[in-house]
Formats: structure tokens, C-alpha cells, sequence
């Protein structure tokens, strides 16, 4: 079976062993980068495709005849046309559960840097604030503990779970949103999701994008935030409306936001959120998931979904 990677360097792989994946398939080719234009070219005769983030459309599919297994190397799916595939036969796999650790750990990062200001306080001493003071600390900037405080989840997956964990580790009171998926049964213990907006101080996204939740943290919800709250996204940047963000941040209707995605990435260099000087707001750039054990994970795991493909293709 011959497979492709078709941007092997979104994963930094200097420091992973693609052994697993070589091992997968007969032979084996990879591109560092393929824009739009040259999907078609760079799969060309492939039956295996891995792909991060290039986009897997039906033209693509109908020109690339010997496809049969497309390999996301991410949890999310949207973007590969799934209809698509599953009008052509063509089998598409994710995977779940690499990254939780991760970004489990980066969630907290956020939260704490949003809670203390210890990045600003940082900034202060290396500037010669603290030498400069007339006390033996610095008060310049406010801090909040989290014991006793409500953490609200959107989205009660594994990354849900496990911010969830941590978080009672922190003395939180941990409450969970209703399902937004149209079909989905009650929960038992979840509430829903207009109560969580009001009563959470800290509101943390992890579910997919999806019609559901697109833009679904908007002006509406900014303003039914406590003016206390903060926001926490490291799920992707549609489910959270930009613009209405900067206006809840900069309206003072919510205390602050750090997000490590947004609708467009890269961001354009003028980007509102990215060259805003809000100091409650923080942006880091998709990093969740950079850990070498967690992208080795990723690449482990690839490697068994071709494996198990080839399995089942052979029985």
C-alpha cells in the first residue's frame, strides 16, 4: 500500500520516530507543505493519504481513483468532505485521546496566567519594577484564586474529563453543559447552557465545531456572563465570535479571555485580537498540543489506524 503525508511538517517531525508510520506501508512519501493546488498531484496514485490541516474535498476524491483511506493526524474532521468520502467508499480516520495531556496542561496555563498575572508580574520585575519598590512584593496586578470557584465545560469529552480532574485538584466546583448535539439524551448532573453562562466564573470550550456550535459564544453570551468571568478556548476559533469578544473584553462585560485558536490560521498580521493591547487577553498560537510526547502519540497513532485498515481490508 502506498501512502503520502501530504504536510508532514506540521508536526516539527526532527524530533519523532516516523518509524511506525514507514512501517505501515509499503512505500511511503511525504511533502513538507501542499496547498490547494496541488493535492490533486501530490496523492496522485496514493490509497493512503494523511493530512493535518489540507483540505480533502469530493473533486479531489473523484480525481484520485486509487484512494481508499484518508488519515486525519488530528482529532478534528472538517476537513475532509465525509459525505463525500462515504458516497466514494473511502474510508476516513481521526484520532481521539493523543492530545489530552497536553492539552489538559495548557488549559491550566491559561487559567493560571489569566488568575495570577504571573506573566505580567514577570514582565515586571525584568523591567525594575521589583527592585524599584519601596515594599518587599509587588501588587501591581490583580489575582484570583480558583478554590471555590465554578468551572463551567463546554463540551464533556476526554479533554472535558480531564480539565474537569485537575480542576477539583484546584478546589473548583465543576459543572457541565447540557449536549448541544440536537440528538442527544440527557445527561444526569448536566445543566443547561444558558444557566452555565450565568453562574460559571470560569468557562472553559472543548467541544468540536460543528453547525451546532459555530459562533455559539457570541455577544449574546458575553452579556450573560458574570463581568468577573473568564474564557478559556482551545477547541477551535469559529465557536467563538471574534469581534464580539473584543467588544465583551473591551465593554469590561466579562474579566478576561485566552485563546489557543481562532478562525483564521495563520492569523493575518492586523488581526483585532492578536495586535489588541487588552491585557486580559492572551493569545497563544495553537501550542496545546506542541509536546514531543504528545505528537509522537499522534504519530503512533496514525500508524495504527493504517495498520488496522490493512487488517480489515484483508479479511
Amino acid at each position: 500500500m502506498h501512502g503520502v503525508f501530504l504536510d508532514q511538517s506540521t508536526l516539527n517531525p526532527q524530533d519523532l520516530d516516523l518509524s511506525p508510520l514507514q512501517r505501515s506501508l509499503d512505500t511511503f512519501s511525504t511533502y513538507d507543505h501542499t496547498s490547494n493546488e496541488t493535492v490533486i498531484e501530490h496523492i496522485n496514485t496514493a490509497e493512503a493519504v494523511i493530512t493535518n490541516k489540507v483540505v480533502i474535498n469530493r473533486n479531489t476524491m473523484l480525481a484520485c481513483h486509487n484512494l481508499k483511506l484518508i488519515c486525519v493526524s488530528a482529532t478534528g474532521t472538517n476537513n475532509i468532505d465525509l459525505d463525500a468520502a462515504r458516497d466514494l467508499g473511502i474510508c476516513v480516520k481521526n484520532v481521539t485521546g493523543y492530545a489530552t495531556p497536553s492539552v489538559v496542561q495548557h488549559t491550566f496555563a491559561l487559567l493560571l496566567a489569566l488568575t495570577t498575572n504571573w506573566h505580567q508580574y514577570h514582565q515586571g520585575v525584568k523591567r525594575g519594577h521589583w527592585s524599584r519598590s519601596p515594599f518587599f512584593c509587588l501588587l501591581d496586578y490583580p489575582a484570583t484564586e480558583l478554590a471555590g470557584k465554578q468551572l463551567g465545560i463546554i463540551g464533556y469529552g476526554e479533554l472535558g474529563q480531564g480539565v474537569a480532574r485537575v480542576a477539583e485538584a484546584f478546589g473548583m466546583r465543576i459543572a457541565v453543559a447540557e449536549s448541544l448535539r440536537r440528538d442527544a439524551m440527557p445527561v444526569s448532573g448536566r445543566i443547561p447552557f444558558d444557566q452555565l453562562i450565568a453562574e460559571s466564573d470560569v468557562i472553559t470550550v472543548h467541544c468540536p465545531l460543528s453547525d451546532e456550535t459555530r459562533n455559539l459564544i457570541d455577544a449574546h453570551v458575553f452579556k450573560a456572563m458574570k463581568n468577573s468571568a473568564f474564557l478559556i478556548n482551545v477547541s477551535r476559533g469559529d465557536i467563538v465570535n471574534e469581534s464580539d469578544l473584543l467588544a465583551a473584553l473591551e465593554q469590561e462585560e466579562i474579566a478576561g479571555a485566552a485563546l489557543d485558536v481562532l478562525k483564521e490560521e495563520p492569523p493575518s498580521v492586523n488581526h483585532s485580537l492578536t495586535t489588541s493591547s487588552h491585557p486580559n487577553l492572551i493569545i497563544t498560537p495553537h501550542s496545546a498540543w506542541v509536546a514531543k510526547e504528545c505528537r509522537q502519540r499522534l504519530v503512533n497513532a496514525v500508524a495504527k489506524n493504517i495498520e488496522e485498515f490493512r487488517l480489515n481490508a484483508r479479511k
